[in-house]
């Protein structure tokens, strides 16, 4: 009976199920997170009467958090653990989310990108270290696998931040449209804007509150120690030595533009749709409406793929599926692009399923091998996060040009991911060859 419970059990007697599960509900929190704000660029844009490229200061800000924290958080798990880490980032979501109330009581933007900020520097901590602990948690021939489940919750999150953007936030916001805001007076502009931001920052009180109670259920539970052997820091001679690793090297730049194509591919859904149905006839509201449930359905989907891919990783190399799938993501893009009507809308979902396994996968594979170094690698691929924050400004530009070249700027502007979806092809075909 020993034996058979062995796998369950660290070295120095600690269940590895707890802290499996405890940990795994981080993955569905940062999800929350993530989703809930990608609506937002929009919601911003009609609240503050800015331009769909302003708005996206949202994402800069969003995923400027996760760049600038990431190797700061692996100096941090490496000087002390995991778990110090965890627990480091949950405070910092915690605190982030409830600095919307002052931010709502200034009425204005800026405010809100620096909560934006602070959250997602401790997503940052969050990822930083909880992916790798996943990793260590068990063998390393089965890692990808374990990492690609424990990820599998965070399209959950995902899709529960979703629908509290769409039944929470932007069903209860003033129905003005853009047109309608822009002919206010001061006076009622200030009235409208106040009473949508009471509405747009009750959710980020609640989560802030949750992530609370989270951080002192795991700061109370016992953890295993795993790979917190060495407490060195060693900065620049890891650093060095990890970047010389073609695989993680090429791996950060493969996730750097995978997170650009999944946050544009959800972000701008919206804008797609919206361009699209009131193109059809529908006026904005019921357009952006229609849209967002397009996103929840995409993100189901994405769910769904995730599990299945990871079934599918006990049987097919992942570097293998990593290039199909981005392959089919390109083509899918493809029809994004150049079909003006709802079959466009179908092929945007579709990139979805394509997505599901990619980030987990590609991290999986860049820090195989890599022992404790495993702490400044993942860092690495936290901060090629920054994907977020550097191209979906890009893609807004073009959008907000509004037709280029004789068709909808908001079509063509999707081929930035269909770029992002060949790098990460590539980096799929190499994977597959090294390891063949």
């Amino acid at each position: 009976m020993k034996n058979s419970r062995q796998p369950l059990l660290h070295k120095d007697g600690v269940s590895y199920v707890l802290p499996f599960i405890l940990i795994t509900s981080c993955f569905a929190f940062w999800g929350f997170a993530n989703d809930i704000t990608n609506p937002m660029v929009k919601a911003f844009s009609k609240i503050f009467r800015m331009s769909v490229t302003d708005g996206a200061l949202v994402q800069v800000a969003f995923y400027g958090g996760y760049f600038a924290m990431a190797f700061p958080a692996a100096m941090f798990i490496r000087k002390y653990s995991y778990k110090a880490g965890i627990l480091l980032g949950l405070a910092l979501y915690a605190f982030g989310a409830l600095l919307f109330f002052p931010a709502k009581m200034t009425g204005s933007y800026y405010p809100f990108l620096i909560a934006y900020f602070i959250l997602t520097c401790g997503l940052s901590f969050l990822e930083t270290s909880s992916n790798p602990y996943i990793l260590s948690m068990g063998t390393e021939e089965t890692a990808t696998r374990r990492l690609n489940l424990a990820q599998s919750f965070n399209p959950m999150g995902s899709l529960i931040g979703m629908y509290v953007a769409m039944h929470f936030i932007q069903a209860k916001m003033n129905p003005l449209d853009t047109a309608e805001r822009a002919a206010l007076t001061e006076a009622e502009f200030v009235a409208v804007r106040d009473s949508d931001l009471s509405i747009l920052i009750q959710p980020y009180l609640m989560i802030g509150l949750i992530i609370i109670a989270l951080f002192f259920l795991i700061r109370f539970t016992r953890m295993p120690n795993n790979h917190d052997q060495s407490h060195d820091i060693n900065f620049i001679p890891t650093i060095k030595r990890i970047f010389s690793i073609p695989h993680y090297r090429e791996g950060v730049i493969a996730q750097f533009f995978y997170i650009g194509v999944q946050i544009m591919c959800w972000t701008f859904i919206i804008q797609y749709g919206t361009r699209l149905f009131m193109s059809q006839g529908m006026d904005e509201k019921t357009a952006e409406v229609l849209s967002q449930r397009y996103n929840i359905i995409a993100m189901v989907i994405f769910c769904f793929s995730r599990f299945i891919c990871t079934f599918l990783l006990r049987y097919l190399n992942p570097g293998r599926l990593l290039m199909l799938l981005a392959a089919g993501g390109s083509l899918l893009t493809l029809g994004t692009i150049f079909l003006e009507n709802n079959f466009g809308m179908y092929c945007l979902v579709g990139i979805s399923a394509c997505m599901s396994l990619m980030f987990p996968t590609i991290y999986g594979i860049a820090l195989e091998g890599l022992g404790d170094d495993a702490k400044f690698g993942a860092a690495g691929l936290i901060m090629a996060i920054l994907g977020g924050s550097v191209l979906p400004p890009l893609q807004a530009a073009i959008i907000d040009k509004g037709t280029l070249f004789g068709m909808p700027a908001v079509n063509l502007s999707f081929v930035l991911p269909l770029i992002c979806l060949l790098v990460v092809a590539v980096y799929g075909y190499r994977s597959a060859k090294r390891t063949a």
